[in-house]
Order: structure tokens, then C-alpha cells, then sequence
């Protein structure tokens, strides 16, 4: 088995006749067939091969094996979104009346999915706090299909025992599954644990540059068959060109992270020290609660840093009111800096109480470091905080 960084570079489709050294885009919708018999043989699926690409495309097929030697997963199924991951994951493999227990520190978008859509379809999602990790036992029930969770945490950046989650799933016989686009593929592999499938939203960190939407879930074969024959007949399929500049982007995962994390230790740090911050959170700052779990289950702390400005919503703003050089943006895993307030913005729309659960007061910012020169992140950190 190669290591990682060459697998991340030396996996690619098959040469075309003209011996290509790079991928080529396969820009089509449709693939042809020699005769009628290829073609019957292709639809009832006794032979393996490009039909539409809704379903595969080389592009999209070279990407989803690169994430699956990298996450250790038997087979994969991308995306047009990561919120497109998680919905036809779930979507396929839970029925009207089954049951979720999720973390309560969960994105955005993935909450109004468990409480304003699923419920529909008689699909009910019990919440834990992710310092409690005793009480998820409690919280199965007869019709439990499904244990969920992200590490590190959207955006207060905690850390969930993964081997604890492991642990559970498998007791209960329940199937665990990860979204792991905090750590990425390289920082992270959540099937060593115990997880049956793990997402990612790649438009995040796989990208890296803010350029394309993606996403990819990979794990169990007889699972992920299950969720390609749901997008196959729904269609959330991500398109051949953003497949194509993924699996480029993904060339460059390993020293591209390395550097991310490298800077964001040291915002951390800086942060740390300073006399207007009363709480930083980052992986493996030692102050970090669930430092020795971050330490166990992830080669580095990622690229967020979550921090408590004093003096509540106000003084988050004011702090973003007076950046310069990083953005103010949604996005995360960017080469550039990014900086939200999520009391504000991302999670204005929840209850206070709501907020406080999951870790979001009124002053906390969260960064996204990027790869500028870090002296030049943290002097417009400290000019905004003076």
C-alpha cells in the first residue's frame, strides 16, 4: 500500500489513446454503446461501465476512489453539495418511523434537516450534548438506525470520542456515521473507529481554494449501494467538472493541510495570550478540553480556531466591523482567512438557549486559517481587537 500523499496523486482513470499525463474532463452527459447487447448487458447491470453520468463518470469515479483509499472505505457515491451527502445518505437508508440520535452541535443546515424536514416522514432525531457522550445509550430506541455526529464540532470546534461512538453503535447494532469534514481525510480516518460511513463536505478543506461545491460519502459497500440507487433515481449527483478539480485539489490535501495547521496553532496561541479573548478553542492547544482525544484520533487540530470575544454579540461584530485583510465570508478550508460571527449570522435563526447549547455565545468567532503569511493574519487579529 502506497502512502498517502501518492495515493492522492498516482490514482487516476485509465489513458485515453492519446496517452494523457493528466486527467482529461470527461464533459459529457451520456456514454455509447458498441451493440444492442452492451446495451441491455450495461442497464441490468451484468457489466461495469459509464451509462449516464447522473450515475458515474470517470471524473467523478476517480475522485470517490481517491477518498476511499484515503478514508479505508470499501466504496463511495459524490455529490453536488456536502448537504446533498447528508440528506441522500439519510434519505436512503432510514424509513418512515425510524429514529436518529445525533449531537446537538451539529451544522447549520443538517439541524433544519433532522427538525423542519425528516419529521415529515416520521423520521425523529434525539439530541446529546457532546460532553455527554454517557447518555446516548439512554436515547436508543427499538426503531434507532442511525448514531450521528461531526469532530471537531461546527462551529465550537469540540472533540467526539470516536471510539466511544464506535463502541456504542456496535453494541446496539446501530450504524454510526461521521461527518469528518473538520479533519479531513488526512487528519482523520473515522472507519478506524468503528464508523460504517463517513461524509465530507468537499467544497470545505478537499477544495481548499473556494471554488466548487462537492460532497462524498464512503464507507460499507452494501451501504453505499443503497445510497447510489437512491441519487441515481433522485440525481444529486456532482457534476464531471467539479469532480475533475476536486480530485486535483486533492493532489495537494496533505502539505496544503500540514500548512493550514501550522498556522492555525499559532493564531490559537496568539489568541491565547491575548487580554480581550476569554476562551480559544483549537484541537490541540493543551487548554482544549478534549485535547488528549484530539490527540488519539487526529494527526493535527485542523484549521478552525473558535474564540470568545468579551463583551457578547456587540463585540463579536465590532471585531468583524474592524477586519481588514481576512474575509468575512460562509465558507471555511479556504486558502484566505475567513472569519464569521455565528451569534449573527449562520445560527441567528436558533433560540439563545438553543445557541448556548451547542456552545454559541454571543461574542464567539469562528476562523477559518488560511495559508497567508500568519504574521499578517495575526497583526490584522490584533488591529481588529484594539
Amino acid at each position: 500500500m502506497s502512502h498517502f500523499e501518492t495515493d492522492a496523486i498516482r490514482t487516476q482513470t485509465e489513458r485515453s489513446q492519446f496517452l494523457e499525463h493528466s486527467t482529461p474532463l470527461y464533459l459529457t452527459s451520456s456514454f455509447v454503446f458498441e451493440d444492442a447487447e452492451d446495451m441491455r448487458a450495461s442497464f441490468s447491470e451484468e457489466k461495469e461501465r459509464n451509462i449516464y453520468s447522473r450515475f458515474t463518470n470517470p471524473n467523478t469515479s476517480e475522485f470517490i476512489e481517491k477518498i476511499c483509499k484515503m478514508e479505508g472505505a470499501e466504496a463511495g457515491y459524490a455529490f453536488a453539495t456536502g448537504m446533498s451527502a447528508v440528506f441522500s445518505t439519510f434519505a436512503a437508508l432510514l424509513n418512515a418511523g425510524d429514529h436518529i440520535v445525533s449531537s446537538r452541535s451539529i451544522f447549520g443546515s443538517t439541524h433544519g434537516l433532522f427538525t423542519k424536514f425528516l419529521p415529515k416522514w416520521n423520521i425523529e432525531t434525539s439530541y446529546f450534548n457532546v460532553n455527554d457522550l454517557n447518555v446516548i445509550e439512554n436515547l436508543i430506541q427499538p426503531n434507532t438506525k442511525i448514531l450521528y455526529a461531526e469532530s471537531p464540532t461546527n462551529p465550537a470546534v469540540d472533540i467526539l470520542d470516536l471510539e466511544q461512538l464506535g463502541q456504542i453503535a456496535k453494541k446496539h447494532n446501530i450504524l454510526l456515521v461521521i461527518d469528518n469534514c473538520f479533519a479531513t481525510p488526512y487528519l482523520q480516518n473515522p472507519i478506524e473507529f468503528g464508523a460504517d460511513l463517513v461524509i465530507h463536505s468537499a467544497t470545505k478543506l478537499i477544495d481548499g481554494q473556494g471554488r466548487v461545491l462537492g460532497g462524498v460519502t464512503v464507507g460499507q459497500k452494501d451501504l453505499i449501494r443503497e445510497i447510489y440507487l437512491f441519487s441515481r433515481n433522485t440525481g444529486p449527483a456532482l457534476s464531471p467538472f467539479n469532480a475533475w478539480i476536486l480530485s486535483k485539489s486533492l493532489e495537494t490535501l496533505a502539505v496544503r493541510v500540514d500548512k493550514h495547521c501550522e498556522n492555525a496553532l499559532k493564531v490559537a496561541e496568539f489568541l491565547e495570550n491575548h487580554s480581550k479573548i476569554s476562551l480559544v478553542k483549537y484541537p490541540f492547544l493543551k487548554s482544549h478540553p478534549q485535547y488528549e482525544i484530539a490527540k488519539k484520533q487526529m494527526k493535527l487540530g485542523g484549521n478552525v480556531v473558535a474564540f470568545e470575544v468579551k463583551g457578547g454579540v456587540e463585540a463579536g461584530r465590532l471585531f468583524l466591523n474592524k477586519i481588514k485583510l481576512c474575509s468575512l465570508s460562509a465558507n471555511l478550508g479556504d486558502t484566505r482567512t475567513i472569519v464569521t460571527h455565528p451569534a449573527s449570522t449562520t445560527h441567528a435563526k436558533l433560540s439563545e438557549e438553543d445557541r448556548l447549547d451547542v456552545g454559541i455565545t454571543g461574542g464567539l468567532v469562528r476562523i477559518s486559517v488560511g495559508l497567508e503569511n500568519v504574521e499578517d493574519v495575526i497583526k490584522d487579529l490584533k488591529q481588529a481587537l484594539e
